[in-house]
């Protein structure tokens, strides 16, 4: 229900107009983007979600950023901290329960000894931080994104903006516009006629540069009407403020006004989260269709896929427009598209072999990939690229090449899993479902090995060209090795004669540990050129995933029939 309510247009909100609100536009992170996503991801990043209840409702991300830089006093009273590590519960003195949220107000008397705490395990290598040192560093940097927020427009605990520029040339006004400055957590105030794209200002900057004799910004002065009429808690004044400092927007950088209006309908319209309900529901419809009315369920559960495929592709085609990148430029946006190339692979295969298993495999990867995805989305997932990364030639070739060879490799061995499962649990298994699956499967590792060593040799080209060698042994160029070689390897073991059907599924179903540990695994070493970071949680996913794999192999090894019978008496 918390998804589908962040999903919804805010409109007014007791009287505010918080849609016009969450339109305007900012400099954060790099790039323009609407007030909306700073707040979304922020919420995010804090909560692990995008809306709060307080007060016996629900308030979206924007009714909370909103209370949080003008109304300081309402907002840190609001749960949005998330905490689960025992040891930094006892920390704050608080008893473990099912409770996880607390307040700012809460932390508050025991901000300093948590920065001492973070700052003490700052310098360690994430992979070498116990559990309390990791959840301490995270509740520190919550915490100060959470103070960043409430001091960029104006000083909490200060009268407001309006009574902050009248004071502006005061001696004792220095250290405020010093605080503005260095905790602002974006720029707000556009560039003015004449001025680059990327001079946009914050509060702090511009109060500065009118000190040393520079005007201030016009929108300076409706940004203090919008911050004294929601003080005041007054609707009528704070609409008619947020409408002119929008039309200021407007006749100043006209681009990035309608850019944030593309990046708010995308954030409203959550289409990935969409296609996995979609998905998900093709998943059941499909399940239920073995039972019941197969002949009409099996063509809508194919129905359903093909429309998660349209929502999905239609999000993936407004985030390219949106970032002006292809699809593929993190983690995140990686997971997305392997499950999109899973879907479409699998729609070929439903429509050429029309047995279910095609919509089965396809919904489920394309289920699975979005969840992950999810789970993957902490703050900003359209950020600035890293320089390497910031050639739309090599994206839109290496990355995206050797990403659908992914999707290949995993959809095959979903396949597999498909067949093991089909094997043990079918009343009256056919044969000729069977081939059909080994089949599909030989098809796919086929269009696998194809994308991932083409990819592969693409990347070589761009390593030599960024870092002046083809191939250095980087635990991610093993990794996608690893993938081209275990291909080929089940290639020539079917053409060999080496493995049959079963040992065939059996090896497709590996492919899914070496392309996990390929894509994700490496990136948790902490070690090359290609390593993002180690992460906690998804070490422990990684690992519970290739426990299932596993478990699933042994599955398709096992013969159909596998139970101890008991032995009969001889006859005298």
């Amino acid at each position: 229900m918390a998804a589908l309510f962040a999903a919804m247009p805010p409109g007014k909100v007791r009287g505010y107009d918080m849609n016009a609100f969450a339109s305007l536009p900012v400099l954060e992170g790099g790039r323009v983007k609407p007030l909306d996503s700073v707040a979304r991801n922020s919420l995010l990043m804090i909560r692990s979600k995008q809306s709060l209840r307080s007060e016996g409702r629900t308030l979206s991300a924007d009714e909370w950023v909103l209370d949080l830089m003008f109304r300081p006093e309402v907002a840190d009273k609001q749960a949005v901290f998330v905490i689960d590590d025992p040891e930094v519960l006892g920390l704050l003195g608080v008893k473990q329960s099912t409770n996880r949220y607390f307040d700012f107000a809460t932390l508050q008397p025991h901000l300093e000894e948590i920065q001492k705490q973070a700052e003490a395990v700052q310098h360690l290598d994430a992979h070498k931080r116990t559990r309390f040192q990791s959840a301490v560093l995270t509740l520190f940097e919550r915490v100060l994104l959470y103070h960043r927020l409430r001091n960029t427009l104006q000083l909490a605990g200060t009268p407001g903006l309006a009574v902050q520029i009248q004071a502006n040339a005061a001696p004792q006004a220095a250290e405020m516009r010093a605080a503005l400055t260095q905790l602002a957590s974006f720029r707000i105030l556009p560039p003015l006629m004449g001025q680059r794209d990327d001079a946009w200002t914050s509060v702090g900057e511009n109060l500065s540069s009118a000190v040393a004799g520079q005007p201030l910004h016009p929108a300076m002065p409706i940004l203090a009407n919008i911050s004294t009429a929601y003080m005041a808690q007054n609707p009528q004044a704070f609409n008619g403020a947020v409408a002119e400092y929008r039309a200021q927007v407007d006749s100043l950088r006209p681009e990035a006004a309608r850019h944030t209006d593309r990046e708010i309908a995308f954030n409203r319209a959550q289409p990935f989260y969409l296609g996995m309900m979609i998905y998900v529901t093709a998943l059941l419809t499909l399940f239920v269709s073995w039972l019941w009315k197969r002949e009409l369920l099996q063509p809508t559960a194919f129905a359903l896929l093909v429309a998660g495929a349209v929502v999905h592709t239609a999000g993936l085609a407004f985030r390219i427009i949106l970032q002006g990148r292809p699809p593929v430029t993190n983690l995140y946006s990686s997971a997305v598209f392997v499950g999109w190339g899973a879907v479409i692979l699998g729609i070929v295969l439903e429509r050429i072999y029309r047995k279910g298993f095609g919509t089965a495999v396809a919904a489920a990867a394309g289920f699975g990939s979005l969840i992950v995805a999810q789970h993957l989305a902490e703050g900003d997932t359209m950020e600035m690229m890293r320089a390497v990364l910031d050639s739309n030639f090599w994206l839109a070739t290496h990355v995206v090449t050797i990403t659908i060879g992914y999707s290949g490799t995993f959809l095959a061995g979903f396949i597999a899993i498909a067949y093991a499962l089909w094997k043990h649990l079918a009343p009256d298994p056919d044969p000729e479902t069977g081939k059909t699956l080994v089949g599909m499967t030989y098809g796919i590792i086929c269009f696998s090995l194809l994308f991932s060593f083409v990819g592969t040799v693409l990347g070589g080209i761009w390593a030599d060209q960024s870092w002046g060698r083809f191939w250095g042994w980087d635990p991610k160029e093993n990794g996608a090795l690893l993938i081209v070689l275990w291909n080929a390897i089940i290639l020539h073991a079917r053409w060999s004669g080496l493995a049959r059907d079963r040992g065939i599924m059996t090896m497709a179903i590996f492919g899914n540990i070496i392309t996990s540990l390929s894509w994700f695994g490496v990136n948790m070493l902490g070690v090359g050129l290609h390593s993002y970071g180690f992460m906690d949680s998804a070490f422990y996913a990684l690992s519970a995933f290739i426990g299932s794999q596993l478990l699933l192999m042994g599955v398709c090894m096992m013969p159909r029939r596998f139970q101890f019978q008991k032995p009969t008496e001889k006859k005298a």
